[in-house]
Order: C-alpha cells, then sequence, then structure tokens
C-alpha cells in the first residue's frame, strides 16, 4: 500500500510551489525581465550545473560552502550546481562574449540551490533574477543599477522599500593603511558587523575611534555621509567615502524620493564585492528583496550587478484578488474560446457533458461562466 503522505515529503529547505503561487512567481519574473531589457540588459541563460573549478574560480572560493557537488558519469569530473547565477554571468562575460563592445548589459533569470539556507531564507532553492554591467569603473554605473532596481520594484508595485549602501572593502583598506595585521584586523571586522561598541573600544586608536565612528554612521544616507565627513581617514579610506558621496548625489538628483540609508561597515552576504555595494529591504518583509554591488572579473575587468530574490518580492508584492478563470462548457467551439483568451480570459473547457454546468464552473474555481448570452459572472 502506498504511503501518500510520505511521498509528498521533501528534504528541509525545498518545496513544491503550488498554483497560484508558481503563476504569481511567473509573473513577476516576466515583468522584471521586461524593466530590464527595456534598459537595454540582454538576457543570457547559463546551464543549472557546470565544471566546479569554474564556479570557485576567483570570487567564487567565497560560496564554496554554499554548493552542491556531483561526479558527471560522462567526464568524470566533479561538477557543480549554481549557488549563485552572478558568478556564471561574469564566466560569460570573459569568455563567450569577451570581443562584445563594452559596457556589455546583462540579464539573466533562473533557480539557484544550497547546501544550507539562512536565519533570514531557510529556503535551500529559490528563484533569482539580476542584471550586471561589465566594463565602466565609474560611479554612474553603480547609480544607474540601483535606479534600475527601484525602477524595478516600482514595477511591481512595491512601494515602501529602501536601498542600503555599504562599502565592503572600507574596513580591511583601512586597517591595511593603519598597518593592522590580519587576525586583528578580521577580529575588529567581526565586532563591528556585530555592533559590539565594548570590544571596538578596547582596540587602540586610531582604530577604535575610526571603527566607533563607523558604527555611528549608520543610518538615513544624509546624516551618513555628514558622519563621514568628519573623519580622518587615511587616502585610500577617504577615496572610498568620496566615491560613496558621489553616487548618493547621483541618486538623490535621479531620484530625490528614493530611500537611502548607509551602513558603512556592512560586509556579510558581500564575500566576493570589490566596491560600493548595497541591498535591498521592504518594510514588513522578511529578508532582503535583492542585493548587489561592484566586483572585479576573472581578467580583472570591472562588473557591477544585483540579484533579486523572487521568493521575497513574493511576500512584498501587493496580493491581488483574480477572477479571470472562464470555464466553458462542454462543446464550446475553438473558436470561441480562442476569442476569450485573445481578450484576456483564462478558459477551462469542460471535457464531458455537465448536469449542472455552473456548479462544474465553481468546482473548477472558475469565476464566471460562458453561454448563450456570453460571459456571465458567477455569484
Amino acid at each position: 500500500m502506498n504511503d501518500y503522505s510520505e511521498k509528498g515529503l521533501l528534504p528541509a529547505g525545498l518545496a513544491d510551489m503550488l498554483p497560484p503561487a508558481a503563476a504569481r512567481e511567473a509573473r513577476i519574473n516576466r515583468t522584471l525581465m521586461e524593466v530590464f531589457a527595456s534598459n537595454g540588459y540582454q538576457q543570457v541563460k547559463p546551464p543549472l550545473i557546470e565544471f566546479e573549478e569554474h564556479l570557485l574560480e576567483g570570487a567564487g572560493a567565497a560560496l564554496a560552502s554554499k554548493m552542491f557537488r556531483v561526479m558527471d558519469p560522462a567526464s568524470h569530473r566533479m561538477m557543480g550546481i549554481r549557488t549563485d547565477m552572478t558568478l556564471q554571468i561574469a564566466r560569460v562575460a570573459t569568455t563567450r562574449m569577451k570581443q562584445d563592445p563594452r559596457p556589455l548589459r546583462l540579464s539573466y533569470a533562473g533557480q539557484v540551490l544550497r547546501v544550507h539556507g539562512t536565519q533570514l531564507r531557510p529556503e535551500r532553492q529559490f528563484a533569482q533574477a539580476g542584471v550586471e554591467l561589465i566594463g565602466p569603473a565609474e560611479t554612474a554605473a553603480d547609480a544607474e543599477l540601483i535606479l534600475l532596481a527601484a525602477e524595478a520594484l516600482k514595477a511591481l508595485e512595491i512601494e515602501k522599500f529602501s536601498i542600503d549602501l555599504t562599502l565592503p572593502t572600507l574596513v580591511p583598506t583601512l586597517c591595511s593603511e593603519l598597518k593592522i595585521d590580519e587576525e586583528t584586523a578580521k577580529a575588529a571586522r567581526d565586532a563591528l558587523d556585530h555592533k559590539d561598541v565594548a570590544l571596538l573600544a578596547d582596540y587602540d586608536a586610531p582604530l577604535s575611534t575610526n571603527l566607533i565612528a563607523l558604527l555611528k554612521a549608520a543610518g538615513p544616507a544624509k546624516q551618513a555621509i555628514a558622519a563621514l565627513d568628519a573623519l580622518s581617514l587615511p587616502p585610500e579610506s577617504a577615496a572610498q567615502v568620496e566615491g560613496l558621496k558621489r553616487v548618493v548625489e547621483q541618486l538623490e538628483a535621479a531620484a530625490p524620493d528614493l530611500t537611502l540609508t548607509i551602513d558603512p561597515g556592512e560586509y556579510r552576504g558581500f564575500e566576493y564585492q570589490t566596491g560600493l555595494s548595497f541591498t535591498v529591504f521592504a518594510r514588513g518583509v522578511r529578508g532582503e528583496l535583492g542585493r548587489g554591488g561592484r566586483y572585479l572579473l576573472m581578467d580583472g575587468e570591472h562588473a557591477s550587478g544585483f540579484t533579486l530574490f523572487l521568493d521575497s518580492l513574493m511576500r512584498a508584492v501587493p496580493r491581488k484578488v483574480t477572477d479571470d478563470r472562464l470555464y466553458l462548457p462542454f462543446g464550446t467551439s475553438l473558436e470561441a474560446g480562442y476569442g476569450l483568451r485573445q481578450d484576456g480570459w483564462k478558459t477551462v473547457a469542460g471535457l464531458a457533458p455537465e448536469q449542472d454546468i455552473e456548479a462544474e464552473a465553481r468546482r473548477l474555481h472558475c469565476g464566471h461562466l460562458f453561454g448563450a448570452d456570453g460571459v456571465k459572472k458567477l455569484s
């Protein structure tokens, strides 16, 4: 005897997506890709699985602990299932599209799989959609991506969102300029990330004073910029802050209503970023909607991009009551059904004569019925 309840069990972090959720995710994905395409980003589609060493090259090494591995029975080489699509796009840009003119604007969408979830995202398989801007090093590229992310969220009718900017390379640069040893620098970075003021105060000046000042600078963009301006940073660290300020100025000029915050010491989740990075949040939504930032390709070329997480977006997109399922009684002509679908209806055709047409329509979750007098709304 089959135990159907046992067959329905899935490993932790994996789930079936049922109607109407699957359709909602598909609509969200279509909207995002349309927005990306309208801004000049061309879609690419890398494979779900590829050779392990390619996924772990360069910045990909930071994601090694998250990757599922399998043996390829054809080549007897280890293969990895992608944990993130950004690095695959980077591979495409440095190989198949190396000769394409820069700036190169690419978009993508697909599923990723990870060995374990996180507290904020327990799902191990989820959908991503995003863009990569390959070539330019100017701050205008960072601003373009942030504005594109905001445009995509507005197209999904998400209103109460914010962009949190960070400089994941600022603290390492500061420690290097202050001649701080690697072990102390890592401990100080962790203390800053955990907002541990007491521990930060234990370090010698000027490291302690600068780190505490960076911690206190976190907040709304204008206040954070004012706090950062008050710091006396070494040249390379100061240059990174100046770049951040230029991006904020460009964003405020282009989208004055955009909610911007800054946390200059944040670095978790930005394992391979080499410059300004950002996270997208929405009020009342668990987990981030997306994240992005600047990085380097394997050949040293500049790149920046962002990824949006569709599971989080589904929690943020306003739910709309849709009542567009139309029941076509058995015997309805193909021409009639085609015309109704052209008008936007989602038709459900009867496959056998019905004793009670209205009851059958309701049983199949249809809110409307097509009859001799046209479309009828069911009460």
